[in-house]
């Protein structure tokens, strides 16, 4: 496919071959024998350089576990301006480094009217890529798994100011993560069910499209897609509609999780928390489980592909 696309670009135009991609848009590729690894190294780099922190002492985690950020109406006032170039240039390492999405999503609530205790969580962030500015994703070659898997997890009213939830879900094919994302909930959810039925429900919409793609490069997926989640309520409520208590109130949109299950285009099974890897994208973590989970998301440091 890829040698015809290319004979068939260069007969039209004036191009030249030069041979597997390295480098791209800042993304560093590396092709190897037991697979393909892909990094941010040289623009990480540039990052902690921009903001002058190349100096400054490594840490192991993005958040500190517990954090909860809030609006500092009262804290002093930094750079907004500045403030909102480090989020645009942590948004742009998330396309490599899953381990960063939760973070990224919570510092950028606050770009209209950032204060201290923003910018210090911000400065941690820029700590901990100063440590890991090597980690990427590896996707290993002859992974027989190939089926694609989805993870959904929601941290319920997570959000101090309008207590609406974060919802979080990652999708698997062989050997790493090919999406993923952190986003806070458009409506305040009234119960943990509604909250991890909301975050199953935005899932279920970017399986579709991932399927789509999927199918579009010839690796479609002819079964069902299985999306693991940790919560038997929300399972329960997803093929079961007679839960008037705690699902009547649930805007109609939500419900279309319900129809794609019937259809048999996605499927939902009870996960253990311990291995729900949408947990990273949800919540701070403790450094054991953090790095476990990170390890499960098939990020790896370039040192080890080997």
């Amino acid at each position: 496919m890829c040698d015809e696309f290319k004979r068939s670009m260069m007969a039209e135009f004036e191009m030249s071959d030069l041979g597997k991609m390295k480098y791209f848009l800042g993304v560093e590729v590396k092709q190897c024998q037991n697979g393909i690894f892909i990094c941010q190294r040289r623009y990480a780099r540039k990052v902690l350089t921009r903001f002058g922190m190349e100096n400054s002492n490594a840490v192991k985690n993005p958040i500190v576990p517990g954090t909860k950020l809030c609006k500092d109406e009262s804290g002093s006032k930094v750079d907004d301006s500045q403030f909102r170039q480090v989020v645009g240039c942590f948004m742009y390492l998330t396309v490599t480094r899953p381990d960063l999405m939760y973070v990224v999503n919570l510092i950028s609530r606050f770009m209209a009217n950032p204060t201290t205790s923003h910018w210090l969580a911000a400065k941690r962030i820029l700590m901990y890529v100063k440590g890991t500015t090597t980690l990427g994703i590896f996707y290993r070659k002859g992974k027989n798994n190939l089926r694609l898997v989805g993870f959904t997890d929601s941290d319920y009213a997570g959000d101090i100011n309008d207590r609406r939830s974060t919802s979080g879900f990652t999708f698997m094919l062989g050997s790493g993560a090919v999406s993923w994302a952190s986003k806070k909930q458009p409506v305040v959810a009234l119960s943990t069910t509604e909250a991890e039925y909301i975050a199953a429900a935005l899932c279920a919409c970017q399986c579709i499209w991932l399927r789509r793609v999927l199918k579009h490069i010839e690796v479609e997926e002819k079964n069902e897609t299985m999306i693991m989640c940790d919560n038997n309520s929300t399972i329960q409520l997803s093929k079961n509609p007679v839960f008037h208590g705690k699902s009547k109130h649930i805007d109609v949109k939500f419900h279309f999780l319900r129809d794609l299950l019937n259809d048999g285009i996605v499927t939902l099974s009870y996960c253990n928390s311990e291995n729900q890897i949408a947990y990273i994208m949800t919540k701070p973590l403790k450094l054991e489980q953090f790095e476990k989970l990170r390890d499960m998301l098939g990020v790896t440091d370039v040192a080890d592909i080997s």
